[in-house]
């Protein structure tokens, strides 16, 4: 792991405008690669530089990535957000490549939110990730309000993400 650290903080040190990082942490354990993913995340958020990561570790590129490209054959056969290539695969080889991660950390309040229903006294932004919005459902049946730029979009119950878990891709209606 001091070794990954240390890579990441020379390629920091430089100028350049872009960084390309290939597998960078794919020998390592779960803890240190989960911690080093983290630290990437908050030096890049300081550093707002541009990285080109390369990963065959799909969970890992979409912890990361703004923009992910899948290749196949030699080819980018899908390129766009996490949540874009999860919700909208553009063929058979992207939806078996997406079909076994877990939808908690792609969906966000907006994916499975449904027309609101009065005026929830707790809200959420539209972007944010279902697996933290979990964290306030469990102890409440009350809605929670999913808002953008302080209008209220819709709301989210325990039972309207119980079934866009089922149903990730929202193939089915709510």
């Amino acid at each position: 792991g001091m070794q990954q650290r240390v890579g990441l903080a020379r390629a920091f040190c430089t100028e350049a405008p872009i960084l390309l990082m290939d597998e960078p942490f794919s020998a390592l354990d779960p803890l240190i690669r989960t911690r080093l993913q983290d630290e990437l995340i908050d030096l890049q958020n300081t550093l707002k530089r541009t990285i080109i990561f390369v990963s065959h570790d799909l969970d890992e590129a979409f912890k990361l990535g703004d923009r992910i490209a899948i290749m196949e054959g030699g080819r980018i056969v899908q390129c766009g957000t996490p949540r874009d290539i999860f919700t909208d695969p553009v063929n058979e080889y992207v939806a078996d490549f997406v079909a076994h991660m877990n939808p908690l950390g792609v969906l966000r309040a907006r994916d499975v939110m449904e027309t609101a229903k009065g005026t929830p006294k707790e809200t959420v932004d539209a972007a944010e990730p279902v697996q933290e919005i979990m964290q306030k459902l469990i102890g409440s049946k009350a809605a929670i309000g999913v808002t953008e730029g302080g209008e209220l979009l819709g709301q989210i119950t325990r039972d309207t993400v119980l079934a866009r878990l089922l149903d990730p891709r929202g193939q089915g209606q709510l």
